[in-house]
């Protein structure tokens, strides 16, 4: 057994210098990996840093657009408020002109209708009258013709 124990102990530590180089390998590859990628993102550093200093030079030449743009922005919003202001007033001022011509319709219907309503009425009491009266009158000739003009009356 001494024999398969040496055996099998030196394939164990076989096995572990291959695990051991692979390991290494590895970490070999990743350190080239690593150097790449630092070398990468140099470059992308020296190819952005003008792009920034470019962006933060518009950034400042855009700054007094921006802030004449704000003021803009901030005059239209005024003039939407002193319009919106004149607006309500408006509406104020066309109700109560409404109220008013209500009110004006509503007194005119008053002073000049219900006298005139009064007087149609009187009128048509004086018609009624005259009617009863030429009524009256039409009936007393009626009776007074046929008393003198009695057809059976032999006199």
């Amino acid at each position: 057994m001494n024999e398969w124990s040496g055996l099998f102990l030196a394939i164990i530590a076989g096995a572990t210098l291959v695990m051991a180089l692979i390991q290494v390998g590895a970490i070999v590859a990743a350190l080239r990996v690593a150097k790449q990628a630092q070398a990468v993102l140099a470059s992308v550093q020296r190819d952005v840093q003008p792009l920034v200093a470019k962006v933060r030079e518009m950034a400042d030449e855009a700054q007094p657009l921006l802030e004449k743009a704000r003021e803009m922005a901030d005059e239209a919003s005024r003039t939407v408020s002193l319009a919106t202001l004149q607006a309500e007033k408006v509406d104020r001022l066309v109700t109560d002109l409404a109220k008013r011509v209500d009110e004006t319709s509503q007194i005119v219907q008053q002073a000049i209708v219900t006298p005139a309503r009064e007087g149609i009425a009187i009128v048509s009491a004086v018609k009624a009258a005259l009617g009863a009266l030429r009524a009256s009158a039409d009936f007393r000739s009626r009776t007074r013709r046929s008393e003198e003009e009695d057809p059976l009356f032999i006199g």
